[in-house]
């Protein structure tokens, strides 16, 4: 028949599937039985539709060499030419005697030794700590880095692919930052303008580098569930490397939101959704009232 196996693990997950069927931008269906189909997702072809189903039925659909085939009622020819229907899938949906296995996978840690990265290495660096915040201290006037409309992933915020080769560097990393974000004012992806210079049509990530060395903070608008997908560290490393200080959606990925937490970045959320119109691409915002920060205790924005 031809086919190849993959473990059963990230690589079509992530968009590093190497397709030499389809070139990028040509719209076509697949059928995966991968559990993720946002665009670009499994081969970083923004035009490729993604339909999510069983291996089993995805099988079929191979054989069957159409979107339109079902299984259930078509026939296929076999090698004689005569036709025949595939029987339903059988099997046990568990090993009958479990799962087992003799390695761990744990190897004990050295206790000795020193860790060399090559300072010219644009894939590994240092995790330096970050600077230190004053808790207390509100934050006033930070410029709004971009508002994002709709569906606003992980890996909207930090996209996967060919990007994941700087997982171990901070800095080149973050510059993939809120690339698959739609920007509300402008409907651009990954784009928006300079709310201190003024300049039109910049990457996200760009921007937000720029504010940070003029030592600004920044904040981010979300809309509903924003942080939903992988649970992608860099997705709450990258805004805080960068200068963010605060984001501010209708509601939370629980995981993103919990990471924003770990990296001392304040997830807060609209007491009225509708606030989430009110704001505008030029605004300012100020949060007051973080020496009082407390679990059900509001603040003001």
């Amino acid at each position: 028949v031809g086919a190849t196996v993959l473990a059963n693990a990230c690589g079509p997950c992530i968009g590093q599937w190497k397709r030499e069927d389809k070139k990028k931008g040509e719209a076509n269906s697949i059928l995966t039985s991968y559990n993720r189909n946002f665009a670009k997702r499994n081969d970083g072809n923004p035009e490729t539709l993604g339909f999510i189903s069983s291996p089993e039925l995805v099988v079929a659909m191979a054989f069957g060499g159409s979107m339109k085939f079902n299984p259930l009622t078509d026939t296929l020819k076999d090698k004689n030419g005569d036709d025949f229907k595939f029987n339903p899938p059988t099997g046990d949906v568990l090993p009958s005697n479990g799962y087992s296995s003799k390695d761990s996978g744990y190897e004990e840690p050295t206790k000795s030794g020193e860790v060399e990265i090559n300072s010219e290495s644009e894939r590994l660096a240092f995790l330096e700590p970050f600077p230190k915040q004053e808790p207390n201290k509100d934050y006033e006037n930070l410029p709004l880095l971009v508002k994002a409309q709709g569906k606003c992933t992980t890996d909207h915020i930090s996209q996967a692919g060919p990007w994941l080769k700087f997982r171990g560097h901070l800095d080149n990393i973050s510059n993939n930052m809120f690339l698959g974000a739609t920007n509300a004012f402008t409907g651009g992806t990954g784009t928006g303008n300079n709310p201190i210079s003024g300049e039109k049509d910049v990457e996200i990530n760009k921007i937000a580098r720029n504010l940070k060395d003029q030592g600004l903070g920044w904040v981010a608008v979300g809309d509903e569930n924003i942080g939903e997908g992988s649970s992608r560290e860099h997705a709450a490393m990258e805004p805080r490397h960068m200068g963010g200080r605060a984001f501010i959606a209708k509601s939370y990925a629980r995981i993103f939101e919990a990471n924003l937490k770990k990296q001392g970045v304040l997830p807060l959320i609209f007491k009225d959704k509708n606030d989430y119109e009110k704001i505008q691409e030029n605004d300012q915002i100020t949060i007051s009232g973080l020496a009082m920060l407390s679990p059900g205790t509001p603040l003001t924005v």
